[in-house]
């Protein structure tokens, strides 16, 4: 018990450090002449952001003694892999053309490196935690007659601009005039160079992050995304006239002919929803699973809420290195507790007898295809020397998390569960035998159901979907929280309405099995939105190989997963509320 605490306690100063500290531990305050930090990072192609690899694996020039920066645990599982650069830029010291070094390309290396030209190679440095990019060389295309010249570039010019005694911002330039040609197979004598300049400017400190989020937020961008939340807005709106109207009407028509039962009605036949209360609560089968999915749904959706807390708060600010994955990874443990109680009361309340089984089922439900996944796809990046492959010390800090922090906590939220000694509240008394279901048409049957489910929540997602998908998988920078997370409050909110309007339309044709049906019409947006992966992939993006196609198709499923459970357990909730009700609101005999 004692352990657990301190698990949980750590976790929570491990997220407090990583999220809240910079990155080198500096006040960011210099003095003329002052040495300023700056690491190189990695390199990759540009249109594949998962393939990235260590700055000094391409033929650069080093300093004699490089040093790997510490890094946090979110900035590894992000791919950085900052080391020392060798470029002396030191506080208001302006540069003319310094030779960084001389030296000679080997066939091998001007291979390499004409390789990386042709896939478009960047690279990424930090220059006092501000983040620049360039890219390697570029491709001379002689139209007429059709050649092709491989270009490296050999001279880098940093533009600083700099606030009384601090760096404000940070831009750099290659000259394509100044590149040494690559294109044949032969040895290359090449001099690397820089420059730099400083300028001063009147932007505060403050506010030097601001530049990076201004693509995300201007006038264009927010039109669209203002569209987007009018589009969401009406999509609620229409559902919520059509239950409103439709639903209520319907259900007020059958309150009053149900309470008029003993006027002429004790000869008739019962019809609707109302000759199927003694099955509707029927508990439905694998009930351990069924547990289980309420369980991580309702983990994941406390996750999803917590951080978008972080996010409106302002801790994902652009290029805080890994806080995203940081926060994901403590957050879920330390949420665990959430879907060990949650599970195992829910499966008790189901007559269940092996709870512990449950748990177990529980902790695995998620994790377990995510693991696999990762123990996959980090084969891959190591197969590939990318940076992606996680060292093993990450590994098992990862592992001390799961095993202090996850596991302790799902096993107290499961006892807290099982002592709740709860009862599952049901109006209707449930028969000993279950009514025979009626013949019904084709379109009433799970898929179609699921289809149209799924179809209304996405389309009121799908124009911030592109967003988001251009940032994680792109270059683009996403900082929009607040319209992010009313979009996912919309998602949730018609989510509920079109699943609680399919389970009244299959309790009114005498169908009593809707527990499933729910969770999988609810859930079924996680389908779509799996199938507008492969749409972007193909579509609206240019990645290629198998590496990053492993990675985008391989992550992508686990968060469409992630999404299906989340929304299936919002789905069967409010179903079971709306169930809950209108059996209430009538006699059951």
């Amino acid at each position: 018990m004692a352990s657990t605490g301190a698990g949980a306690v750590l976790a929570v100063v491990v997220l407090a450090c990583a999220l809240g500290a910079r990155a080198d531990g500096s006040d960011h305050k210099y003095k003329e002449g002052d040495h300023v930090p700056l690491y190189a990072n990695k390199v990759g192609p540009f249109h594949n952001p998962s393939e990235t690899y260590r700055y000094y694996d391409l033929p650069f020039c080093a300093p004699e003694h490089p040093k790997d920066k510490k890094e946090a645990l979110g900035e590894v599982l992000n791919g950085d892999r900052l080391v020392d650069a060798p470029y002396e830029l030191n506080f208001k010291e302006d540069r003319n053309s310094k030779v960084l070094c001389k030296k000679v390309l080997s066939k091998e290396q001007v291979a390499k490196l004409r390789d990386a030209v042709a896939k478009d190679y960047y690279f990424q440095m930090y220059y006092d935690d501000l983040p620049l990019w360039g890219f390697l060389g570029k491709l001379d295309k002689d139209k007429e007659q059709g050649d092709v010249k491989y270009l490296l570039f050999k001279h880098i010019h940093f533009d600083i601009m700099y606030n009384d005694n601090r760096v404000i911002e940070i831009n750099v330039q290659t000259d394509p005039n100044v590149a040494v040609d690559i294109t044949e197979d032969k040895e290359v004598p090449i001099e690397f160079s820089y420059s730099a300049t400083w300028k001063k400017t009147d932007i505060p400190f403050e506010k030097r992050m601001d530049k990076y989020s201004k693509s995300s937020s201007m006038p264009q961008h927010l039109e669209i995304h203002w569209f987007s939340i009018i589009n969401s807005c009406v999509t609620v709106l229409l559902l919520t006239g059509f239950l409103a109207t439709i639903l209520m009407r319907v259900l007020k028509n059958d309150f009053i002919k149900y309470s008029h039962e003993d006027e002429s009605l004790e000869d008739q036949e019962e019809t609707g929803w109302k000759y199927i209360h003694g099955d509707v609560f029927r508990f439905p089968k694998q009930k351990s699973v069924f547990a289980a999915i309420i369980g991580s749904g309702t983990q994941l959706l406390a996750l999803a809420i917590f951080i978008f807390l972080l996010a409106l708060v302002g801790v994902f600010y652009p290029y805080n290195r890994g806080a995203l994955f940081t926060a994901l990874v403590v957050i879920y443990a330390l949420t665990s507790g959430i879907a060990g109680y949650t599970a195992t009361s829910f499966y008790l309340q189901l007559e269940g007898t092996n709870w512990v089984r449950n748990l177990v089922l529980t902790g695995c439900l998620f994790c377990g295809p995510l693991f696999l996944t990762f123990c996959f796809l980090n084969t891959v990046a190591i197969a590939y020397s990318a940076t992606a492959a996680l060292p093993f010390g990450t590994i098992i800090v990862i592992i001390l998390i799961w095993a202090l922090v996850t596991s302790p906590l799902l096993v107290l939220g499961g006892i807290a569960g099982k002592n709740s000694d709860t009862e599952f509240q049901a109006p209707c008394r449930t028969t000993k035998y279950p009514r025979e279901i009626p013949q019904l048409p084709w379109y009433r049957s799970t898929v179609p159901q699921m289809a149209m489910a799924g179809f209304l929540p996405f389309s009121a997602i799908y124009i911030e979907l592109y967003y988001i998908f251009a940032s994680i998988w792109g270059h683009k920078i996403y900082t929009i929280y607040s319209i992010l997370f009313i979009v996912f409050i919309i998602l949730i909110i018609v989510t509920a309405f079109v699943t609680v309007a399919l389970t009244y339309f299959q309790l009114a044709v005498e169908d009593h099995q809707w527990w499933w049906r729910s969770v999988l019409c609810g859930g079924s947006t996680g389908i779509f939105i799996f199938f507008y992966c492969i749409y972007y992939y193909h579509a609206r993006s240019d990645m290629s190989g198998f590496m990053q196609t492993s990675f985008f198709f391989g992550y992508m499923t686990c968060v469409c997963y992630g999404f299906f459970l989340m929304l299936g357990t919002v789905g069967f909730r409010a179903s079971l509320f709306f169930v809950r009700h209108i059996y209430r609101s009538i006699k059951c005999e």
